[in-house]
C-alpha cells in the first residue's frame, strides 16, 4: 500500500456533481415551491392555471434530486406524484 486513498467520493461521481451544478429554472423553482406548503411535501400535479404541470420539469427535478416519485396512481398511470425531497427544499433556500 502506498498509503493512498483510493475511494471514490460521491462528491466526486458524475451524478453528485451535475447535482451541484445544477440551477432552477423558473418552471421548477414554481413548481417545487408548490411543495413547501402541502403535507408530506406533495407537488401538484397542475400548475395554479390548472394546466398539467409539464412532464419535463417533474422528470429533471427527480433526477436531480429534488423531487422523488411518492406513490402510483391508479387512474392514471402515467403521472407521477412527486413529494419535495431535503435536497429539493435546500435549493429553494439558497438566492
Amino acid at each position: 500500500m502506498d498509503g493512498r486513498d483510493d475511494t471514490i467520493s460521491t462528491a466526486d461521481t458524475p451524478q453528485a456533481s451535475s447535482r451541484a451544478l445544477a440551477r432552477l429554472s423558473a418552471a421548477q423553482r414554481k413548481w417545487l415551491e408548490r411543495g413547501l406548503t402541502q403535507p408530506g411535501g406533495k407537488l401538484p400535479l397542475f400548475d395554479s392555471d390548472g394546466r398539467k404541470v409539464s412532464p419535463q420539469v417533474v422528470r429533471k427535478c427527480v433526477e436531480c434530486g429534488w423531487a422523488e416519485p411518492w406513490f402510483q396512481n391508479q387512474l392514471k398511470p402515467d403521472w407521477l406524484v412527486c413529494k419535495l425531497t431535503a435536497a429539493g427544499r435546500a435549493i429553494l433556500a439558497q438566492p
